[in-house]
């Protein structure tokens, strides 16, 4: 059990690396210095961001959905509870190649999985 001056501590600490997460971005990428590699109303950190912006999205739905088909096989489930799993999956990706619509394909196969796992009774 935390006393109360170690969770004020703890507090602080936590808050002001919550607010230097938020402040760092903008002290770094608020001002672009115009250089000869890095002329104005462009550049090498407009590039970065252009590509982080293009990249991190599909990358970012990569790694949930792989670990989100990885998990039945850490525990060894039987067939019957990968069913409403492999079903949203495929779903959720027939979704997102007709629509390309993320929030209308995960919405709609997280849907589908709940359903499932209601029907099915399988957890």
């Amino acid at each position: 059990m935390l006393s109360i001056r170690e969770a004020f501590v703890y507090t602080f600490v936590l808050g002001a690396v919550i607010f230097l997460c938020r402040v760092v971005p903008f002290i770094i990428f608020g001002k672009e210095r115009n250089t000869r590699e890095n002329p104005p109303g462009g550049g090498v950190m407009r590039s970065f961001l252009g590509f982080v912006e293009a990249v991190a999205p599909p990358v970012a739905m990569t790694v949930l959905a792989v670990n989100t088909l990885a998990l039945p096989l850490k525990g060894l489930p039987d067939l019957s509870a990968c069913i409403p799993l492999g079903a949203a999956a495929l779903f959720t990706a027939a979704v997102h190649l007709w629509k390309r619509n993320a929030l209308i394909s995960i919405f709609g196969g997280t849907a589908l999985y709940m359903v499932l796992e209601r029907i099915l009774g399988s957890a």
